[in-house]
């Protein structure tokens, strides 16, 4: 397992803190895997849209640097 090490702002630490002590999580850590496989799991196809045209973006400059 890979560990992050994430700074959060004071008023989202307290409010992942107050879940956890409700109940919600086991632990904070709990708590923001969750949150970030939800957000992948919305997002997924739209970043690789996203991932896929500043893939080509890329390619296009090459393309026109070699061609100057």
């Amino acid at each position: 397992m890979t560990t992050l090490q994430v700074q959060l702002p004071d008023r989202l630490a307290q409010l992942l803190r107050e879940m956890v002590q409700e109940g919600w999580f086991a632990s904070e850590e709990e708590a923001v895997r969750a949150a970030l496989w939800e957000f992948l799991r919305r997002h997924s196809l739209q970043l690789t849209e996203q991932f896929q045209l500043e893939d080509i973006e890329w390619a296009r400059q090459l393309r026109q640097n070699r061609n100057l």
